[in-house]
């Protein structure tokens, strides 16, 4: 069985969904041995200007992220609006999108588990390549961040803290940090090693109380200076749902890809 599917899979999308999408339907992990759809969000240029390369947000439960018709009981995070709106209003880097569909597995992928390390790796090592090779990207770390929200926002720290190398920037919005008594925050905690070269976002409401703020604290413990290497927000009375997330989605957009950032 093939590792990557062909680049003839990708099919122009034919839903409510702003902006251009391509979709790589049943994407088969090797590593995993299982398969989820991708969906990739092109940025309004891309097209047009076939020399430009893009940075790349990585996001899981990519059903959820742009699309109604597949997003949990019809809401979706409207990233594809968002982002295309601050583009046009020249406030946000062109990016390129990648939705990374869940599996009835999401629990144990999204994890400090054996199925979570694959899923990890899964991303590193064929998913990220696969996107590298066949869209115009800018690859390296310092461009590749990812995004998660309740276990996607706990495998998205997870993804940036073991392979700080590849994803440089994660955003993890209402985490599950409490999941395993707590093992992704003991793990900052009982941490020695030298500061990591990463941006980490973290936010929550109601429902991210208090393990958010605690792992704030662990990692400003660690040296991560808010506003630089973290940025953190609450958001007084927000419950635990992709409305609430479709809200606030902007900062974290604006503290990895804003267009004050300078990479160099």
């Amino acid at each position: 069985m093939k590792s990557f599917p062909s680049k003839g899979k990708s099919i122009a999308a034919k839903t409510k969904i702003v902006g251009k999408v391509e979709y790589h339907k049943k994407f088969y992990s090797k590593v995993l041995n299982n398969r989820r759809d991708i969906i990739v969000w092109l940025p309004p240029s891309y097209k047009k200007e076939k020399q430009k390369r893009y940075p790349v947000l990585y996001m899981h439960d990519g059903q959820n992220i742009m699309d109604p018709k597949t997003a949990y009981i019809g809401v979706d995070w409207q990233v594809d609006e968002t982002v295309a709106r601050l583009i046009k209003a020249g406030e946000l880097q062109e990016i390129i999108i990648v939705g990374v569909y869940n599996t009835p597995e999401r629990l144990e992928e999204y994890s400090d588990s054996y199925k979570g390390k694959n899923y990890l790796k899964f991303i590193v090592e064929q998913l990220k390549p696969f996107i590298d090779k066949y869209y115009r990207t800018m690859p390296g770390k310092e461009y590749t961040a990812t995004m998660g929200s309740s276990m996607g926002g706990l495998v998205s720290f997870l993804l940036t803290w073991n392979y700080p190398e590849v994803f440089g920037k994660a955003a993890c919005m209402s985490s599950s940090f409490y999941y395993d008594d707590d093992k992704a925050i003991n793990m900052i905690k009982n941490y020695t090693g030298e500061k990591k070269k990463v941006k980490i976002y973290i936010d929550h409401g109601e429902d991210g109380l208090p393990r958010g703020q605690r792992m704030f604290c662990e990692l400003t413990q660690k040296g991560y200076l808010i506003g630089t290497d973290i940025d953190y927000f609450y958001a007084p009375g927000a419950d635990h749902t992709e409305a609430e997330w479709a809200k606030r989605i902007e900062r974290p957009l604006l503290f990895f890809f804003g267009t004050r950032i300078d990479y160099k």
